[in-house]
């Protein structure tokens, strides 16, 4: 359980008191790394969670078992989700979000193969905020974090202009 970093430019930085937690649910490690490597590179400085599966995440938004501490499991308020995992997936984790009323203002993004493309209009239906194509690219977190400019914690931007021109 890390902390990534990102940053584009008109975005400012902030205290990691006040981050919007991101929480990654994603079966497989490599992709999640993956995925917080180029939010990292990108600049995003949000804390960041990984659970492995929808079941794990329900417990974690609940606040259960190993996730009862809310100061080390803080509420996520982005979710970066893998539509396609064993069990519980990412559209019925969708669902029982839709059903939690305190949840409504999570925001969610698809991070799925490029052959999983075919359900990306069930999860817009379903309350997707965005949607990018595994494996991730720092340019991909760029635009995401463009277009969806309220949550991210960004690193100075001097350094992300470096980053991004590399």
């Amino acid at each position: 359980m890390g902390v990534s970093g990102l940053e584009c430019g008109m975005l400012s930085f902030s205290s990691m008191n006040t981050a919007n937690t991101i929480l990654i649910v994603d079966d497989s490690d490599d992709d999640a790394v993956l995925l917080k490597l180029a939010l990292q590179k990108a600049g995003v400085v949000n804390p960041t969670m990984v659970v492995q599966n929808g079941a794990e995440a329900v417990s974690y938004f609940k606040g259960e078992a190993a996730f009862a501490d809310r100061e080390r499991f803080p509420l996520p308020s982005i979710l970066l989700l893998d539509l396609k995992m064993p069990g519980f997936d990412g559209f019925e984790l969708m669902d029982w979000l839709q059903q939690q009323p305190d949840r409504k203002s999570t925001l969610i993004f698809i991070v799925a193969g490029d052959w999983e493309m075919r359900g990306l209009d069930r999860a817009y239906r379903m309350g997707a905020h965005y949607f990018l194509i595994k494996p991730c690219k720092p340019q991909d977190v760029i635009n995401l974090v463009k277009s969806f400019p309220g949550p991210w914690m960004i690193s100075p931007p001097a350094l992300i202009q470096n980053r991004t021109e590399k």
